[in-house]
């Protein structure tokens, strides 16, 4: 492997005998390394940040400010227990006490006091294995980059297809598929030890995973047979139309990428998500009952509600809302309905359906849209940019370029920067949003049910108690759980003052 400028991968087209032709511009010498620079500086930055969150975890003191504020939502709710002891955890806790249920008309900040230094071991455990995984693939990247793992694996799907009477210029969509194909399974195979690790070794310890192996690799296998019948044809359609777009493809695509969006909208919820986990109808009863009141009380089309039994993988829980128009479900995790109480629940929907209310969620679907516009335009521009992928590999002049592969080098190459700093743009909108619905549950006189459920959920969940401000910046897209009850004290405050 030769490292010197210009690089050059180990495996081409033509076996490295064509490169000076494959250098013929300035953007094309140093076009792998610009972009094995970007990474490892994305990379270097992103393990900082880990560090710097992995330090937080090392904390043995509560954090004051979560001390005060807790404190206060416990004063206000006047809970009927008050007076119920929780142990403090000053014994090292076994398995089976690790996990043990809050106590939902107990007092939170004696929990949260408890479960303190289990939290932290739970994010020091993952930030220990996120640091060791992001190096695996940051180092998997650049050596695939370095010995062409890319046109190698091309031109074996070209061999393949050769079989078949398959050529580049007659059936690119065949190989295209086939190519996909060989890149999921190694994709597959190299991630799989650290997904094992993750839910088997991590989770467990902790007392989150309740799914077996067999239900772990029935998913996996579900998941890439949903890959291939709906990427399969999407990949194919794409394709096509770019092949006939002419030079304003990019309008045709981002048309077809929006009907597409619409329809998968509709089709997960109704058709794969019930693949994975049982939905059952809310039992009738006053949760239901206030459910739909707040629903109605709102003009919020809700036509179905479910529990979901996020039980069968995972003690982790959660709320979410679907739907099109003016069909619109909300489904509950039956773990969350263990862990709070109906008032709590209700006013996490409130939060939820704020969202719905203030736009949120129209607004992140046509962000998305028009993100998807802009960048296959540019993409458009830089389609017919060969000395980009003579300088990954593909520099056999009699071949054609295969379109997938110039997408997927655009995307890593010219507009990663872009897709880069336009993601931490909306993590930032994403937690100005959250704040938005949480003061939307405020005004719904919702506050101290919802401060109250959110620290059960976070101490159920085993949040971070003691983020690092930067780590939490750059990845959250949830506000810290204090920073979220400060500010709704504050907005109480301010409510009680007017």
């Amino acid at each position: 492997m030769d490292f010197t400028l210009p690089l050059t991968p180990q495996y081409t087209q033509t076996g490295g005998t064509t490169k000076a032709a494959a250098t013929s511009s300035l953007f094309g010498d140093y076009a792998i390394a610009a972009t094995i620079l970007f990474t490892l500086v994305v990379f270097l930055f992103e393990a900082y940040l880990n560090f710097r969150q992995r330090k937080s975890y090392h904390k043995t003191d509560f954090p004051r400010e979560l001390e005060t504020t807790v404190g206060n939502i416990d004063r206000e709710t006047k809970s009927s227990a008050a007076d119920k002891k929780v142990e403090s955890s000053s014994k090292s806790s076994s398995d089976d006490d690790k996990k043990d249920k809050v106590d939902r008309d107990a007092p939170i900040l004696p929990q949260l006091k408890s479960k303190f230094s289990h939290a932290q071991s739970y994010g020091l455990d993952k930030i220990n294995f996120s640091i060791f995984s992001s190096t695996y693939a940051v180092t998997e990247e650049v050596v695939f980059l370095l010995y062409g793992f890319l046109p190698y694996v091309w031109d074996k799907a070209c061999a393949v297809g050769a079989k078949y009477g398959w050529t580049e210029t007659e059936h690119e969509i065949k190989i295209t598929l086939l190519f996909l194909g060989i890149v999921t399974i190694v994709g597959t195979i190299t991630s799989l030890p650290f997904e094992l690790y993750s839910t088997f070794e991590i989770e467990k310890k902790h007392g989150f995973n309740k799914q077996t192996l067999g239900l772990f690799f029935t998913d996996k296998l579900k998941g890439l047979v949903l890959s291939a019948v709906f990427g399969g044809p999407f990949v194919a359609l794409l394709l096509k139309i770019i092949f006939m777009g002419g030079d304003k493809f990019y309008l045709y695509v981002w048309a077809f990428t929006f009907v597409f969006s619409v329809i998968m909208m509709t089709l997960v919820p109704v058709v794969i998500m019930p693949l994975f986990n049982k939905y059952e109808k809310l039992p009738d009863g006053p949760l239901k009952d206030s459910i739909y009141e707040l629903a109605g009380k709102l003009s919020f089309p809700l036509t179905k509600l479910f529990v979901m039994d996020g039980s069968k993988r995972s003690s982790h829980s959660n709320a979410f809302m679907f739907g099109f128009m003016k069909n619109k479900r909300i489904v509950l995790f039956d773990t969350l309905m263990t862990q709070v109480s109906n008032d709590e629940i209700l006013a996490i929907l409130g939060h939820e359906l704020g969202h719905w209310k203030m736009g949120h969620t129209v607004t992140n679907f046509v962000v998305t849209q028009v993100y998807t516009g802009f960048m296959f335009y540019f993409f458009s521009l830089c389609y017919n940019s060969h000395e980009l992928y003579r300088a990954f590999g593909f520099d056999d002049q009699s071949r054609p370029i295969p379109t997938i592969i110039a997408l997927v080098l655009f995307t890593s190459t010219i507009w990663a920067p872009v897709d880069k700093a336009l993601s931490f743009i909306m993590t930032v909108h994403s937690r100005k949003c959250e704040f938005q619905a949480d003061e939307f549950s405020v005004d719904l006189g919702m506050s101290s049910k919802l401060q109250s459920g959110l620290c059960k959920i976070h101490l159920e969940n085993l949040g971070a108690m003691s983020p690092d401000s930067w780590y939490s910046t750059y990845h959250y897209s949830h506000p810290p759980l204090v920073e979220r009850l400060s500010a709704m004290m504050k907005l109480d405050t301010a409510k009680k003052l007017s």
